[in-house]
């Protein structure tokens, strides 16, 4: 599992890829653990200008490892998943994602948490919570019908349905859409590696203006969202559907 979540660092750029192919970079506790340590590492680097995190040029992440998950599922707010949620959350240096077909759950939520997100036109994103029988986490909730609108935010969380990369641009999702999983990386690369260049100091200030009238509310809504996350784990309408889930893959 070492290589599973692969680091980078170049020009004040370090780069998280998520590198576990033959599970669809499907996230374990210790990918988000890792995950975790590196924007906290990032973040008090001077060195690091910005983050951008990937995956392969044809898959981002299927979500959480449904295995692993239940193996040992998270039990509060120090489980590594939740770790990884509010690290991100308050990682003060630009963080980009670069997004090419499947982005499954937390593979779609987190880039509601990121500064700017490319995606392959064809990319697949998808937040099956409730079919699950889970809920919505890393204040998706919140955060998508405030973007969308009830009724759409309803179509992606209340019955689960898909949307393209082309939609998430469209929605203001990702701030691009690009011809292939190829040229979203390389945009993304192209966009981060900006940073350089550019007074890190003014953008550390400029962003956390962004961020900060929503930070706190953003935080308290993780903390209900997880705490009803974890009980939703240990309900029969969960451990059916993910024991289903397991038996079909």
């Amino acid at each position: 599992m070492t290589d599973a979540i692969q680091i980078e660092q170049e020009r004040g750029l370090l780069t998280l890829r998520l590198n576990r192919p033959d599970k669809k970079n499907a996230l374990t506790r210790a990918m988000y653990s890792r995950l975790a340590e590196a924007l906290k590492q990032a973040d008090a680097d001077p060195e690091v200008n910005a983050v951008l995190i990937t995956g392969s040029s044809d898959c981002f992440t299927a979500g959480n490892d449904i295995a692993d998950f239940l193996q040992e599922p998270p039990s509060g707010l120090d489980s590594p998943v939740f770790q990884f949620m509010l690290t991100l959350l308050d990682c003060r240096k630009p963080v980009i994602a670069a997004v090419a077909g499947a982005a499954v759950g937390i593979g779609t939520t987190l880039l509601l948490h990121c500064d700017l997100v490319y995606v392959s036109r064809d990319a697949r994103l998808r937040m099956p919570f409730v079919n699950l029988g889970l809920c919505p986490e890393f204040a998706s909730s919140l955060l998508l019908p405030r973007l969308l609108g009830h009724a759409k935010a309803a179509e992606l969380l209340l019955l689960g349905e898909g949307f393209s990369g082309e939609q998430a641009a469209t929605w203001g999702i990702a701030t691009e859409a690009l011809g292939s999983g190829e040229a979203a990386l390389a945009k993304a690369r192209e966009v981060a590696l900006r940073f350089e260049s550019l007074p890190p100091e003014a953008v550390r200030i400029s962003k956390q203006l962004m961020k900060a009238p929503d930070r706190e509310q953003l935080r308290k809504v993780i903390e209900e969202e997880g705490a009803l996350f974890v009980q939703r784990l240990r309900s029969p309408e969960a451990v059916a559907a993910l024991s289903g889930f397991i038996n079909r893959h």
